[in-house]
């Protein structure tokens, strides 16, 4: 069983991260029931027409960033096997590291016409000072923006992270100088980083592990 694979705090952390799935799931059944929607549509059918001033690119950019964020689930947060690496195994898993989130966003806006690309921060792993480690996120072209950064990493009590141009919203804010919101967008993720997930054995070693890269400056 799940326990019997768990320490004591692993299961505690397993049952607070699935009441808040629950929970966070209950609320938004009960808001579909209460608007009371006449269709039931999917984005395939929502009309793009002039007339209506939607944008077919920042829908789809909203949606698949959700959907990677709610729905495919941090492997840390919830202690879940096993380590992804490539947008396939992380759709197939339901699970990845920001990392493995990001390939998957990535793959997935690519695949609409969507500019998208691999940004990171640098993140202490603790509260503060080191060690320090890779965080994994992305960035989208938005034509009145340019280049905006959304991060698919997964919500949960404080840490609360959406798609609300102009302003990012962000999983992590930068504390202290090691942190670094480093500039650049990649197109492939980092050798660092494949090495790291694709070397572990397992979500624990991944966490032991975890990537960084020198400050320069």
């Amino acid at each position: 069983t799940i326990k019997e694979k768990m320490t004591q705090d692993q299961f505690v952390s397993h049952l607070v991260h699935s009441e808040w799935d629950n929970r966070k799931n209950r609320a938004v059944e009960r808001a579909v029931r209460s608007a009371q929607f006449r269709y039931n549509a999917t984005l395939d059918d929502v009309d793009y027409t002039f007339e209506r001033g939607l944008d077919r690119n920042q829908v789809e950019r909203l949606a698949a960033m959700e959907f990677v964020r709610d729905q495919i689930r941090h492997s840390w947060d919830y202690r879940q096997n096993p380590v992804t690496c490539r947008a396939s195994d992380v759709l197939r898993h339901g699970t990845g590291y920001c990392y493995a989130k990001s390939h998957l966003l990535a793959a997935l806006l690519r695949a609409n016409g969507v500019p998208t690309g691999l940004c990171y921060q640098r993140l202490s792993v603790g509260d503060t000072g080191g060690p320090y480690c890779l965080h994994g996120l992305n960035a989208v072209w938005l034509d009145d923006l340019g280049w905006f950064r959304i991060d698919a990493r997964g919500n949960k009590p404080g840490v609360d992270a959406q798609f609300e141009p102009p302003v990012e919203r962000l999983a992590f804010a930068i504390r202290e100088p090691a942190e670094r919101d480093l500039p650049e967008i990649w197109a492939e993720p980092l050798p660092c980083v494949v090495h790291v997930l694709e070397s572990q054995p397992d979500v624990a070693a991944v966490l032991r592990n975890l990537p960084d890269v020198p400050l320069i400056g």
